[in-house]
């Protein structure tokens, strides 16, 4: 069974950094998948798209309330997507969840969930002023 894996939430002060991994268990990043995207939803918010990336090249996606502080990257060996937050702020307050089978288009200029994308469990991130 396919398995996106979790972890790495808590509870920061602001300026603070985080870092979330999103594992991947019975398939391969870029074997299996090809896209790869972090997502969030903040009470009483619709979720949006925070980083996604192609796995086999092209430009990563950031949403602009999150460029220049957060960064994702993949180790191939250890099957993870990471997302490293830093300068963190109280409104990025949110659960934040791993998906797989994005679309996210080379040039990293937009992401969006599709039909197809596979969730991950969320995580929550607290940043307190």
């Amino acid at each position: 069974q396919n398995q996106l894996l979790v972890s790495g939430g808590g509870s920061v002060q602001a300026g603070g950094s985080l870092r979330l991994s999103c594992t991947a268990s019975g398939l391969r990043f870029a074997d299996d998948v090809f896209t790869v995207g972090w997502f969030r939803q903040a009470s009483g918010k619709e979720r949006e798209e925070v980083s996604c990336t192609r796995l086999n090249g092209g430009n990563v996606y950031y949403a602009d309330s999150v460029k220049g502080r957060f960064a994702l990257s993949r180790d191939k060996d250890e099957n993870t997507v990471y997302l490293q937050m830093t300068s963190l702020r109280p409104d990025d307050t949110a659960m934040y969840y791993c998906a797989t089978d994005v679309g996210v288009p080379w040039s990293g200029s937009y992401c969006i969930s599709r039909g197809d994308t596979q969730w991950g469990q969320g995580t929550q991130v607290t940043v307190s002023s």
